[in-house]
């Protein structure tokens, strides 16, 4: 029993670390606060910075472009992303803030503009036999394009309730923030590939352990202005509840649609994964941004914190069914032949 709760920690380390970061805020606020002894709002703006350097060396242009011919598949996943998911709001946002705090109701808001994932979606379209090319392209669109698309949601939907901030100061620091090291990280991908392969598996945690010193610095704010006094279980369990729901609808929703769309075993698989997911990676600086110091950025993400391991234990299943299911189709043919 030991053993095997040691292998669970080891294989899910980044979630138990999400769990350990709120503990730790809720008991030592005053050292994950912003100004406090760790200084982690300055911290981290440094390491979102190398994260995304790191994905601008990490994409293959190659790739990209072999991935740039299947139009239908682009616009259906960026339709999902950018136009389904933030009608969800449109439809139940009124009931959002009528049951719940405004700034959990507004975390949901958040999580239903933010643009897709990029490694995890083409991570599960690679084990599901799917479109690499079409989900590295769409992945990698999406997060591009949500710098400029989910200030704007946000700002749209606010704005109907009286809040505002303004869109292109918030466009313009995410383009810092996120763009501009990728692109630098993109020119300078010749140069440094190598050196970045040898420690890739380094890479692959080091965006991790930034998101984790974020969530301690936001929920350090939160217990620090005591947000959190009038916070009960019940909202937490509705609002797994509510993401759980959001995320069945969704990826059936894509399923069903990609097939009334004609698309092969290929290109559903990348809509599937692509489309269905929320980015935990970009979706934390962003609101860094759009938020600002506002102490309620702990509820504020506290959606997509739940989203994001719900998304990836979900999609982890799938991606092995449709696994096996091209494995029998491949079986199949051969045996046919």
């Amino acid at each position: 029993m030991l053993v095997s709760t040691r292998q669970w920690v080891k294989k899910e380390w980044f979630l138990v670390g999400m769990v350990v970061a709120m503990l730790l805020a809720t008991v030592i606020p005053d050292v994950g606060r912003s100004g406090g002894v760790l200084q982690l709002d300055n911290v981290t703006s440094l390491g979102i910075a190398i994260i995304f350097f790191l994905h601008g060396i990490g994409l293959s242009p190659k790739a990209l472009k072999d991935g740039v011919s299947n139009w239908r598949l682009h616009l259906f996943i960026q339709t999902v992303t950018f136009v389904i998911y933030p009608l969800i709001w449109l439809a139940f946002g009124q009931g959002f803030l009528a049951i719940m705090p405004t700034a959990l109701a507004f975390g949901f808001c958040f999580l239903l503009v933010l643009p897709s994932t990029i490694s995890s979606s083409v991570a599960m379209t690679a084990i599901g036999r799917g479109n690499i090319p079409g989900a590295i392209f769409n992945a990698s669109l999406s997060s591009i394009l949500g710098i400029f698309i989910t200030p704007l949601l946000i700002q749209f939907f606010m704005g109907l309730q009286g809040i505002s901030f303004d869109v292109m100061d918030s466009v313009i620091s995410i383009s810092k923030m996120l763009l501009l090291p990728m692109v630098v990280g993109q020119v300078l991908r010749p140069l440094v590939l190598t050196t970045f392969e040898k420690h890739k598996a380094v890479v692959n945690k080091l965006d991790k352990f930034v998101i984790l010193f974020i969530v301690f610095n936001a929920f350090s704010d939160s217990v620090h202005e005591g947000i959190w006094h009038s916070f009960s279980i019940e909202y937490v369990l509705m609002s797994v509840a509510i993401c759980c729901a959001v995320l069945v609808f969704i990826v059936n929703g894509v399923k069903w649609s990609a097939k009334q769309f004609g698309f092969g075993h290929e290109d559903e698989v990348a809509a599937v994964f692509c489309g269905s997911k929320k980015t935990l990676a970009a979706g934390v600086p962003m609101a860094k941004v759009i938020f600002g110091t506002d102490p309620r950025l702990g509820m504020l993400l506290l959606p997509i914190m739940l989203y994001h391991p719900l998304q990836i234990f979900y999609c982890a299943i799938l991606a092995n069914r449709y696994q096996k299911k091209a494995i029998a189709a491949e079986n199949n043919n051969e045996v046919s032949a």
